[in-house]
């Protein structure tokens, strides 16, 4: 019996440590494209991302080639509504210069009155010259709940 409750209890476990580290699927903006740094994937914590409460997008990616300096530039819209912009500096959101296997990490806290419901991310990563190394989407979910109380 006591074999059957830890395998139980090891089954429950792995499940709840697969969906706290899901990886959020990456779609490129252009599918035919042969971008220089490609994305294995995005780690979004906390999923759902809590009104009032910061949250962290990491995206894994890997290039040939050496990157020095560039932006990164994040498109926000809800539903087709377009709700934000902004552009990071490269050297600000990962190590520089940065080649190989890199991450790039972009914290951003919402304010408790932003809408739940789901959201798309365009980002495009820009080199020296504004070459386009990357250009991805991907969505998210924002929880009903809030770290401030309703008033």
């Amino acid at each position: 019996m006591a074999t059957k409750q830890s395998l139980l209890l090891l089954a429950v476990l792995a499940v709840a440590a697969a969906a706290a580290s899901a990886v959020t699927d990456v779609e490129y903006c252009n599918k035919g494209k042969k971008y220089p740094v490609k994305v294995s994937g995005v780690e979004i914590v906390p999923d759902p991302v809590a009104r009032g409460e910061p949250a962290t997008f990491k995206i894994s990616a890997s290039t040939d080639k050496t990157i020095g300096k560039g932006k990164l530039v994040i498109d926000v819209n809800y539903f087709f509504f377009h709700v934000h912009s902004e552009t990071r500096e490269l050297c600000d959101v990962t190590s520089c210069p940065a080649s190989g296997e890199f991450l790039v990490a972009h914290q951003q806290t919402l304010p408790p009155y932003t809408p739940p419901g789901s959201y798309t991310i365009t980002m495009k990563m820009l080199g020296d010259n504004d070459e386009e190394l990357s250009c991805i989407s991907f969505g998210f979910s924002i929880g009903f709940a809030s770290s401030e109380a309703a008033i």
